[in-house]
């Protein structure tokens, strides 16, 4: 190759890293950042904190609605567009979470298995293709399985969400679901660590015509991942 081309190729090389950079800057370190959902205001010492999540097939963004996405349940009943959210440290936290997205087969049975919640279980009701009861893992190798899932590396959690038929009826096609539409159940409590921030991810690829399906919607604040922002 002569040195011109060289030079060329240098620069198209490096003019496409610059423009790889800008697009990180704005698109996830200059974005809009989700609101924090705030679980402690008012929180008595010693007493848990109980949290009502969802997880819908749409959302309510107009720039993405076909995005997969959570929504929190603030304390006083508001359904928040959110995956950022703040609690109070060394308590435990019972969730309620409302799965409205439908079910597929596990890439990796590992995230069928239940880890860090007390008794290491969790209590599935609804919708489910035969998932009822006290479980502490889900084979999708047997059933449709697993919507989603809510897992804290940094503190060992994982919770599969059990979730609906694609042949079901009355899917929610509007965000934030509602209860009348078809949804499942899943219950399951932990306890807080120390102070922090531990990021979260469901870890289902959802994010369509992405590579291997870990982009948009899985990889963005928001929607697919967040951060549990523990304070004292």
């Amino acid at each position: 190759m002569s040195l011109p081309a060289r030079i060329t190729t240098l620069a198209v090389a490096f003019l496409a890293v610059v423009a790889g950079a800008v697009f990180v800057v704005i698109h996830y370190m200059l974005g809009a950042t989700p609101p924090t959902v705030d679980f402690t205001a008012g929180h008595a010492s010693g007493q848990p904190v109980n949290m009502t999540i969802q997880t819908d097939p749409v959302n309510d963004a107009s720039s993405t609605p076909a995005w997969v996405s959570y929504f929190a349940q603030s304390p006083d009943g508001q359904w928040i567009h959110s995956t950022i959210w703040q609690l109070p440290a060394h308590t435990r936290i019972n969730v309620t979470a409302y799965e409205f997205d439908t079910c597929d087969p596990l890439r990796n049975q590992d995230w069928g298995h239940v880890t860090g919640t007390i008794g290491g279980v969790m209590e599935v009701s609804g919708e489910a293709d035969g998932l009822n009861g006290t479980l502490s893992t889900v084979n999708s190798d047997t059933t449709c399985g697993v919507a989603h899932t809510f897992s804290v590396p940094g503190m060992g959690l994982n919770v599969p969400f059990a979730g609906v038929l694609y042949t079901a009826k009355n899917q929610c096609t509007q965000a934030p679901c509602v209860l009348s539409d078809t949804h499942t159940v899943t219950r399951f409590s932990f306890v807080t660590p120390g102070p922090g921030e531990y990021r979260w991810q469901c870890f289902i690829p959802c994010g369509l015509a992405t590579d291997q399906g870990n982009g948009h919607a899985m990889s963005t604040l928001g929607f697919m991942a967040g951060f549990l922002k523990v304070v004292a």
